[in-house]
């Protein structure tokens, strides 16, 4: 017990290292960009035990974010006991839908309309299962719209890219997400269901590009969707290589994984 305990406290002051490291660079990053708000961190523990969730909630993280059901499902389980703000942030199957609103605060990943109709039917069950069982209501799920960044150079170029064996190709070459131009009537369509609350848009800077250009061009499809739908202010984008680009670009969310957990551990 004695070793573990060991490692356990170990593992606590390399995540308070590497937390701390991070945390520093979203203030630099805030105070250079001139705001005075710096944009809400959430930590990517995909691959991380649920041990390791409890050491970042002990050092003061509240929002943590997952791209994998299963996974996220079992920690979540594991991890019940801590308040926390549960994001999924993956490519998501509509299948999945009825999996994810049982742990789920925000899904951070909406790019059609089928994945729209399935967690409104997924949470209005959701919901009679929970009144059922006794439970209290857990309210509406609040979804961001992932929008493809790409510029049309960049989708002429990927299209050329052999597709993976047994992959998709777009979550592969990691570029999720809906054209800019479907934004406003997913948006609608999200707000039409009591289900579901539209929160604003996310979304991953391209391979090959420019994070800061990416993001200014979120940064723009923000503003206009607020045009409509003005309570859809979270704006999620910026990883552990491009942070600054996001902060600078006016980011109000930031999801930062190995940063902060360190390399992945093998998997099993």
């Amino acid at each position: 017990m004695t070793g573990q305990s060991s490692d356990s406290e170990a593992r606590r002051a390399d995540l308070a290292e590497r937390l701390g490291r991070v945390r520093r660079r979203i203030a630099d990053a805030t105070a250079a960009a001139g705001r005075a708000d710096e944009p809400e961190l959430i930590v990517v523990t995909k691959f991380f035990p649920a041990d390791d969730v409890r050491h970042l909630a002990a050092l003061g993280v509240r929002q943590v974010g997952e791209n994998r059901d299963q996974e996220a499902g079992a920690k979540a389980a594991d991890t019940d006991d801590l308040v926390l703000r549960r994001h999924f942030i993956g490519q998501l199957q509509t299948n999945k839908a009825k999996s994810v609103v049982k742990y789920a605060d925000v899904v951070q990943s909406i790019d059609r309309p089928q994945l729209v109709a399935a967690l409104g039917k997924a949470m209005r069950r959701e919901h009679e299962r929970r009144a059922e069982d006794g439970l209290p209501d857990r309210g509406t799920l609040e979804v961001l719209i992932q929008v493809d960044l790409r510029t049309a150079e960049q989708l002429e170029r990927d299209a050329r890219e052999p597709a993976p064996e047994g992959g998709n190709r777009a979550a592969t070459l990691g570029r999720g997400g809906a054209a800019p131009a479907d934004v406003h009537s997913l948006a609608a369509l999200v707000e039409e269901d009591p289900n579901l609350e539209l929160g604003g848009v996310m979304a991953v800077a391209p391979l090959g590009g420019e994070p800061a250009a990416a993001f200014a061009r979120l940064m723009r499809i923000s503003r206009e969707l607020q045009q409509e739908h003005p309570h859809a202010t979270t704006v999620s984008a910026g990883m552990s290589q491009d942070l600054e680009e996001a902060v600078a670009a006016g980011a109000t969310h930031l999801r930062i994984g190995s940063d902060v957990l360190g390399p992945r551990p093998p998997l099993r």
